[in-house]
């Protein structure tokens, strides 16, 4: 407190513009103004854009915070103790077909592509590639084949995007995040299909 003010606190407010900004994005599409996340996030529009500067600085801060939360997502379910090959992927598994109402960073990342525009901004589309690129490296570094990788990968995505559009329930989650991470293992299905 400053003489009876409270001090702002800089990166509450980001977070919160941040977190505003995801949501209206996710309800609007990537051709949501500034006033629309301004009023949403209880900020003036000079302050959101005091912390981003242009409506296209604040959606590549969207699209680089959906990233980062999901990699924070995955890494949470990275178990260290497996000490065989698909480690990563099978994180990733987790995280996106979690099937729970706190899966939020795989929810998010999984509408993005649904985002109308959103790749027309050159500095959004440059950061969504950066972090496809490095979950390919991680993959790579994993021991399984590419072939494999691609397969599961894009399958546990798809899973994701089926919860989002409300077409798979509690136990088709369940079945197919355990089918995938026995893919992701050791490539078989000990479960008959």
């Amino acid at each position: 407190m400053t003489e009876g003010r409270p001090t702002r606190n800089t990166e509450r407010t980001r977070r919160a513009v941040l977190d505003a900004a995801t949501q209206v994005i996710l309800e609007k599409g990537a051709a949501v103004t500034l006033g629309q996340v301004a009023t949403a996030a209880g900020v003036s529009k000079s302050g959101l854009i005091h912390h981003f500067g242009s409506r296209d600085q604040l959606v590549t801060a969207v699209v680089q915070d959906v990233h980062e939360r999901f990699r924070e997502a995955v890494l949470a379910h990275l178990d260290l103790s497996e000490n065989y090959p698909g480690k990563m992927l099978r994180a990733y598994i987790r995280a996106l077909c979690a099937g729970s109402s706190d899966a939020d960073a795989a929810r998010d990342l999984t509408s993005a592509a649904t985002w109308t525009g959103l790749h027309a901004i050159p500095a959004a589309a440059a950061v969504a590639q950066e972090h496809s690129a490095w979950w390919s490296e991680q993959f790579a570094l994993d021991g399984l084949s590419a072939e494999r990788i691609q397969i599961v990968r894009r399958a546990a995505e798809g899973v994701a995007t089926a919860v989002l559009l409300g077409d798979e329930d509690a136990a088709s989650i369940e079945s197919a995040r355990r089918l995938l991470l026995e893919l992701a293992t050791d490539g078989t299905f000990s479960t008959p299909l």
